[in-house]
């Protein structure tokens, strides 16, 4: 893993907390690297979004919870419209390639017995597949590169911490419903059904912001 995906990492999971400040000082000790990979590794992190420059260094960018409702916001529409366009334009391998990572979405959900960081990193890497399969059955790649945008990593792997298990199994039901919906051509459908899971993923967020728990959730 490069210096860069382990920062990455521990800003998505909370290791580097919001509003922390980061320095190249700082993150040569944390990281027992030369300054070279680190300036390298805070330049794609600022470029993703996930840190913000001060006047010498960086902060972890913090995020009001107006900020992750116009967040979720936008990808509900966004994705909802790559569903949409999905059921218009798939192929027999995109659905393939759709029930393929739902199958794996399920078994990761099933595997109890990994340690619960491992089996979540795994839950969201599946869970990416499912997704980026449906952008590209919609065939539309500048749909595609404004959910990259507006995708904020550190909500999407807290979420799924937060979600318990059954917050995961109706994940993996609100995937099999996108997919048969795609696979029938049926583009409200399509929609509806992304629209509502974008928007559980978002009450979920809000809820652990407001104060709220999960069942067996906690980091």
């Amino acid at each position: 893993m490069s210096v860069y995906e382990q920062i990455k990492e521990a800003i998505v999971t909370g290791v580097y907390a919001q509003g922390k400040r980061l320095t190249e000082e700082g993150l040569t000790k944390d990281w027992d690297v030369s300054r070279t990979p680190i300036r390298s590794a805070l330049k794609q992190l600022e470029f993703d979004g996930l840190i913000t420059p001060l006047k010498r260094g960086f902060t972890v960018r913090t995020f009001s919870k107006d900020d992750l409702r116009q967040i979720y916001d936008l990808r509900a529409m966004l994705e909802s419209y790559a569903a949409g366009q999905a059921s218009a334009h798939h192929t027999a391998s995109d659905i393939e390639q759709m029930m393929q990572a739902n199958a794996n979405y399920e078994e990761a959900i099933r595997t109890t017995q990994q340690p619960h960081s491992k089996r979540i990193h795994r839950i969201i890497e599946v869970n990416k597949r499912f997704h980026d399969a449906v952008f590209q059955a919609s065939q539309n790649k500048h749909v595609q590169e404004l959910i990259s945008k507006v995708v904020v990593l550190p909500f999407i792997y807290r979420s799924f911490y937060w979600f318990g298990e059954e917050g995961l199994w109706q994940s993996l039901g609100a995937h099999q419903t996108i997919v048969q919906a795609i696979s029938k051509r049926d583009s409200e459908r399509a929609r509806a059904a992304m629209n509502e899971h974008i928007f559980r993923g978002r009450d979920y967020v809000l809820h652990y912001y407001e104060g709220g728990k999960t069942d067996d959730t906690d980091l």
